[in-house]
């Protein structure tokens, strides 16, 4: 994988991310949430700003290997102009994708699904803090 491109990476890691975000928003919401909801929410989570926020609060769950995947896709140069988000936003949000991509074609099912789980959990906070534990 480390010959492959990191945008190449990033565009298969966009589409494991968004199907594994609408898989987990379907899966809890059970029968009675339109469709208009479930995209509505999807939308929060699968876009450059949602996706940047994630990847710095997941980069301490994150091994050295994992974090150089993240470097070496937001440090591409993407060759078109940004479409309404924030440059910075939009790289690191490459990053997140590149590393998802590079999980996924590496096989590492297990471990892209636990990084995957986390940066979901951390994409439902709205204040980008730690929420404290039950108990």
């Amino acid at each position: 994988m480390r010959e492959m491109s990191p945008l190449n990476l990033a565009y298969v890691g966009d589409a494991v991310w968004e199907l594994h975000v609408r898989s987990e928003l379907a899966a809890g919401g059970g029968a009675c949430i339109r469709v208009n909801a479930l995209h509505c929410a999807a939308e929060e989570m699968v876009n450059a700003e949602a996706q940047s926020r994630i990847v710095h609060l997941l980069m301490d769950f994150l091994s050295k290997e994992e974090r150089d995947v993240v470097r070496r896709g937001r440090n591409v140069k993407p060759g078109h102009a940004f479409r309404g988000s924030d440059p910075i936003d939009y790289r690191y949000a490459t990053g997140f994708e590149a590393l998802l991509g590079h999980m996924y074609l590496s096989g590492k099912t297990e471990r892209l699904r636990r990084i995957m789980d986390e940066a979901v959990a951390l994409g439902q906070r709205k204040d980008g803090v730690e929420e404290p534990a039950n108990g």
